[in-house]
Parts: C-alpha cells; sequence; structure tokens
C-alpha cells in the first residue's frame, strides 16, 4: 500500500480525473494518458473515485472546460466525496483558480501530481534540491489569488518547500531559487570531480518510468535499488561498478525515468543529475516491452533526450519484460520493428550475460 498523505484526516484523498481532449485527437492514446494518470494518482497517494472527459475544438481561456461539464463536474464530487480534482493537462494559474473557486474543490493539474510525487520520492538531499528548486519556481505562478483559497495547508499539490501562502508573496523568491541553483552547482562539481577520479567508463539507464531500470541494476550488481510497481519509483541516481565479459570494470547508472509532458521545470532542475546522462559513454535504453504503447514510449524518452542535448550518445535499445504475456503476443512485430534492440528480462541471468556482451560491443575500447 502506497504511503498516504497527509490530509488533516490521516487518510488516502478522493481524486476525480479529468480529461480534456481538444480538437482530433486518438482515442487510445487519450485512454493510455487517463490510465497513466490513474497510476499516478496512486502513487500520489489518492483513490480515483471518477472519470470524467470531455471533447472540445478549443481551450476555455477562463475554466479550459466548458460551463456545462463545470457543472457535470460538481455532482460526482458531491456523491463521490471527492476532495480532488486532477486535470490530464496543463492548467494555467488563472484556470486553476478559478476552477478552484467555482467548484469548492481542490484542483491540480498533470504537472503538479508528478510534482508532488517527485517531492514524496525524493531521498537524497541532491535530489530534495532539485525538487524543491522546480516546486518553487512552479508555484510562484500559483500564489492564491484569493483569501478563500486554502491550497497549501496538506495533501497532494499542497506540499511545498515550506513556506506558508503569506511568505511565499512576500519573501524574496528569486533570492531562495538563486541559492537552490548555487547548491545544486556545487553539488554537480562535487559529481563532476567523483566521476573523474573513478577513470571509469560509464553506462547510463535510461527509459519511461517503470520500464525495469531498477530491477536491471539490481541484477547487474547488488545495488539494492528501490523497485516498486508504481510510476517514479526511483528519482535518486545510484552507481555500481560492474565487471565485463573483456576483463574491465564499468560504472553502471541508474536515472530518473522519463514520462509523457515531464514538465520543463524538473528538467530543468534536474541537470546535474541529467548531466550523468550526457556525459555517458553510453546509454542503455529499457523500454517495456509488455506496454500497449511501447513505440510511443521509446519516441518519448528519445525526445527527451534531445531536449537535454544527449541525442549523440550512444544508445543500446532493450526492450524488457519479455517474460510476460502482453509481450509475447507482440514480439514478432516489435522484432521486425526494432531489428537491432535486445529482448531480455531483467530477471533472467542469461539475459544479463546477453547484456554485459553488447555492452563490450559498443564501448569504446580502453
Amino acid at each position: 500500500m502506497a504511503n498516504t498523505i497527509a490530509t488533516g484526516r490521516n487518510q488516502r484523498e478522493k481524486a476525480l480525473l479529468v480529461q480534456v481532449n481538444i480538437g482530433r485527437h486518438d482515442r487510445d492514446r487519450a485512454r493510455d494518458s487517463l490510465a497513466e494518470l490513474e497510476r499516478l494518482a496512486d502513487t500520489a497517494g489518492a483513490d480515483v473515485v471518477g472519470v470524467m472527459t470531455q471533447r472540445r475544438s478549443a481551450v476555455n481561456p477562463a475554466l479550459y472546460i466548458g460551463e456545462g461539464k463545470l457543472e457535470e463536474i460538481q455532482l460526482p464530487c458531491r456523491s463521490a466525496g471527492a476532495d480532488l480534482i486532477i486535470f490530464d493537462n496543463e492548467l494555467s494559474a488563472v484556470q486553476v483558480n478559478n476552477l478552484d473557486l467555482k467548484i469548492g474543490i481542490k484542483v491540480i493539474d498533470r504537472t503538479e501530481l508528478i510534482l508532488q510525487i517527485f517531492v514524496r520520492r525524493a531521498q537524497s538531499a541532491e535530489a530534495q534540491t532539485q525538487v524543491s528548486l522546480a516546486q518553487l519556481e512552479y508555484l510562484v505562478s500559483r500564489i492564491p489569488v484569493s483569501e478563500r483559497q486554502q491550497r497549501f495547508e496538506g495533501g497532494i499539490g499542497m506540499k511545498g518547500p515550506g513556506e506558508s501562502p503569506l511568505q511565499l508573496r512576500n519573501a524574496p523568491m528569486r533570492r531562495r531559487i538563486r541559492e537552490l541553483k548555487n547548491r545544486l552547482a556545487a553539488m554537480q562539481r562535487q559529481r563532476l570531480q567523483t566521476r573523474q577520479r573513478r577513470h571509469l567508463q560509464r553506462v547510463c539507464l535510461v527509459g519511461y518510468t517503470n520500464a525495469g531500470k531498477s530491477t536491471l541494476l539490481n541484477s547487474f550488481a547488488p545495488a539494492k535499488a528501490y523497485v516498486d510497481d508504481r510510476l517514479f519509483a526511483t528519482l535518486d541516481t545510484k552507481s555500481r561498478r560492474i565487471w565485463l565479459p573483456d576483463q574491465r570494470y564499468a560504472l553502471l547508472t541508474d536515472t530518473v525515468g522519463f514520462i509523457r509532458h515531464l514538465p520543463h521545470g524538473l528538467v530543468a532542475s534536474f541537470r546535474a543529475t541529467l548531466d550523468e546522462i550526457r556525459e555517458a559513454d553510453l546509454l542503455l535504453h529499457v523500454a517495456d516491452a509488455a506496454h500497449p504503447y511501447v513505440a510511443e514510449h521509446i519516441a518519448i524518452v528519445n525526445q527527451t533526450l534531445q531536449e537535454i542535448n544527449a541525442a549523440d550518445v550512444p544508445q543500446i535499445l532493450a526492450l524488457n519484460k519479455i517474460d510476460e504475456p502482453d509481450a509475447i503476443k507482440t514480439l514478432p512485430e516489435q522484432r521486425k520493428q526494432y531489428p537491432k534492440a535486445l529482448f531480455v528480462s531483467a530477471k533472467n541471468p542469461d539475459c544479463v550475460i546477453r547484456i554485459k556482451q553488447r555492452i563490450v560491443a559498443e564501448l569504446p575500447p580502453t
């Protein structure tokens, strides 16, 4: 069971999910995005009590949704006892404020939900600093415009870097952000010095969240990396020295998973961590072969790598979880689509040996 988020009643919150599709859209992908949002809500500590969708030709600038749908949302909120509404869309500050006031229930969007998960999952000082920076920069535009909006008391979307609304309004925000950036820069310099002292070639595990990277790291070495069937189980980088078949060591590093619509603030704030990816000698891109949208996940990861200037780093694609029933059905098609990929199960020792052999083939000789 997931850790609960304090709401004043010491229980999980009840959330209503809302998805608005603008113009033409792929219904299957929209359903997958909504299913992913439900998993994100569970990870953050909320039970989903209902789902509502709407198709619109254009966004309502004031509310994102239409006035009619607003009335429809209020009824299931009351009947199900929902105390949280989560949009599968990115809302503006004005839209969030207006929805809060009109519905009378806390409203957050996908970005704020992901930020909240990062707040709860970050363990190391570096990860906590990175998350605090991302959330602080996000909250600057989310300061309540009305005293009626109690958005900073507790629960999902309310846990911040510790400042009250009044402090957030009056505190020198830019100075605090600069302090966090300076702290991260110092951590980055220390990390660089550590890497330079190791004199080992570096292999980074990258991939969509919950693809099995941490499981693979544990199979390579006794890393004791945290594994959970929830999104963003790992936020803190973990590195282990691994022995390769050609009688040399390499450094294998697990990194935070990517996801569709990953908040830009998080990408920027996790720059120190993402430097591990940019400066790696080789990327091991792990994808979930059992997922129906594995191709889209691979594309999202590659797009994110391009955004962080890591697209030119050599890459091995490893399609993981091939022993699961959903993967077995689609393996013939995937083998045609990704002829150079490795098809593996992170829990299979023989597969780990095959991955090591490919790493040796792809890494430049020392």
